[in-house]
């Protein structure tokens, strides 16, 4: 069995996770962290893409509405190329209960998030799709996010200080010694290949998984797993997240999320953590209750349904689903279950997942008598591009095409652009939908971290806008063939529709038909892939 050593290895490779070893690597201590499947495997890449203000909780949950408004500032500010300026507006309709209304206001101002109120006029002309009924609407700080670009910055950052990931390695053992934690043993789900990590320390932080992570060192936490589905449009409703004003609920919040829209969620308690399926009643709810917002919602082409756990925690209270706090918890289990070497951090939201990092790393500190503070709320995940390197990128991949990779790739886009500027030929668009060029995908592909086309996807876009990978999925692997992983092509190609197909399916009726009929007639009919070798 091969053998590795960190001082302290992280579990989990979602939001949290990549932001956990972030924060090690800045002080100075050595972190290995550990995914199931390639990285935002979970909920991490299940969610609306929302960067919240905290006026959603402003009401019910006062602190966690703070510590949103606390946290969006400062990934505006260290995560530039991953957040998306658009503002927010929380709306009243004429059935919704104005003294709530009332309330909503008073608490986003006892919570530090600006609102301004905007006249019925200003809005019709600015929002002609939003409905009729609308009586009162605010602006809120919200911002559109994107959670792949998150995480993958955060681990390029860890790298630089000595970070290190391994992804499609599982967790199968937690090794320890009179209640003391020593090590972790985890198999490589591509090859079946064990490895033994030492460690001091084992950070829990699997979200919707961290009851079976805690279960292999013989401690108990229960984790509420809440479903949440999602239904994706072929484009921008609103150039602004519009949310509904009224106590959280099922269908009231629309995201512009790079060329689409995400309108979402919906809140049901599921037992599996995988339990990732949309159902096409979970989309035709969603449907219904949007179109109390945006009135022609059944009119607009829906790409496909997703569907994310919410990893929630609520102690020894007994409440379930929304009723539950949006708050995080961060457990220690040797004060809790008499097991040193381990703690867990459970619950919270995407946008606080760099403040749960740090208050997790202070832990891990102490535990290891390190003094290094932290560096996360100041020290940007990636540097600005420059004007002159922009200039360059625009004249290989145009205008559009340009401010789209330089985004998506951070640090490395110099790369990229010069591989670009030396070969005309990767200088050609593979995704149209999302301005990816053949010169960004190779560059992905060969980066060690990349074994599947849905790798490729996540950290690329590639497959995620109108097509949905019917065009530049086949491109893709043509220009990939001489890569190890895709010697068996019809297995790479299959996998990546296969998921692809899992989120249209729900959504399957009027346009996306007959964009499901021209993709098979493409794969089936053209390429013969049930006849491929």
């Amino acid at each position: 069995m091969a053998r590795d050593k960190a001082q302290v290895v992280v579990i989990g490779g979602g939001a949290t996770g990549t932001g956990i070893l972030r924060d090690l690597a800045l002080r100075g201590i050595s972190g290995l962290l550990v995914e199931q499947g390639d990285l935002a495997h979970g909920t991490s890449s299940r969610f609306h893409g929302l960067l919240h203000s905290g006026a959603r909780y402003a009401v019910k949950d006062k602190e966690a509405a703070r510590e949103c408004i606390e946290e969006n500032k400062i990934l505006r500010k260290i995560a530039a190329n991953c957040v998306e300026l658009t503002g927010g507006l929380f709306i009243q309709l004429r059935e919704d209960d104005p003294d709530y209304t009332d309330k909503w206001l008073s608490a986003c101002s006892e919570t530090g998030i600006d609102t301004e109120e905007i006249s019925i006029k200003e809005l019709r002309t600015g929002y002609p799709v939003l409905s009729p009924n609308i009586v009162r609407a605010f602006r809120v700080p919200d911002c559109a996010v994107d959670g792949f670009r998150v995480l993958w910055s955060n681990i390029h950052s860890a790298r630089q200080y000595g970070g290190n990931l391994l992804t499609y390695h599982k967790l199968t053992g937690i090794q320890q010694t009179n209640g003391e934690i020593f090590g972790v043993e985890v198999t490589n789900q591509l090859t079946g290949e064990k490895k033994f990590i030492e460690c001091q320390l084992v950070i829990n932080a699997a979200g919707a998984w961290a009851g079976e992570v805690a279960a292999m060192a013989g401690i108990e936490l229960n984790v509420i797993k809440d479903k949440g589905t999602l239904v994706a449009y072929n484009h921008r409703l609103t150039n602004q997240v519009v949310n509904r004003l009224r106590p959280p609920g099922d269908g009231d919040i629309f995201v512009p999320h790079g060329t689409i829209t995400i309108l979402g969620t919906t809140s049901i308690t599921v037992d599996e953590a995988s339990c990732t399926k949309p159902g096409q009643q979970e989309v035709l709810d969603l449907i219904k209750i949007g179109s109390e917002m945006i009135p022609d919602l059944q009119n607009y082409r829906m790409i496909r349904a997703f569907a994310g756990v919410r990893p929630l925690y609520q102690g020894e209270k007994t409440a379930v689903g929304r009723a539950v706090t949006r708050n995080f918890a961060l457990l220690d289990h040797q004060k809790l279950d008499g097991v040193s070497g381990m703690v867990s951090i459970v619950g919270g939201k995407f946008t606080t997942f760099r403040l749960m990092a740090e208050k997790v790393v202070d832990m891990a500190a102490q535990k290891l008598g390190v003094q290094a503070p932290c560096l996360t709320a100041e020290e940007s995940l990636t540097k600005p591009t420059s004007q002159e390197l922009l200039e360059r990128g625009k004249r290989v991949f145009g205008v559009a095409g340009a401010k789209k990779a330089a985004d998506r790739l951070g640090d490395h886009y110099g790369i990229v652009v010069e591989e670009a500027e030396k070969n005309p030929d990767k200088r050609k668009v593979f995704c149209e939908c999302e301005a990816v060029s053949l010169a960004e995908i190779d560059f992905v592909a060969r980066d060690g971290d990349s074994f599947t086309l849905s790798d490729i996807r996540r950290k690329t876009r590639l497959g995620m806008g109108t097509c949905q990978g019917t065009f530049c999925s086949y491109r893709t692997l043509g220009a990939l063939n001489g890569y190890d992983f895709t010697k068996n092509h019809k297995d790479f190609l299959t996998k990546f529709l296969q998921k692809r197909w899992m989120g249209i399916r729900p959504v399957m009726w009027g346009q996306q038909m007959r964009e499901a009929q021209l993709s098979t007639a493409i794969y089936s009919t053209l390429f013969g892939m049930e006849r491929m070798k």
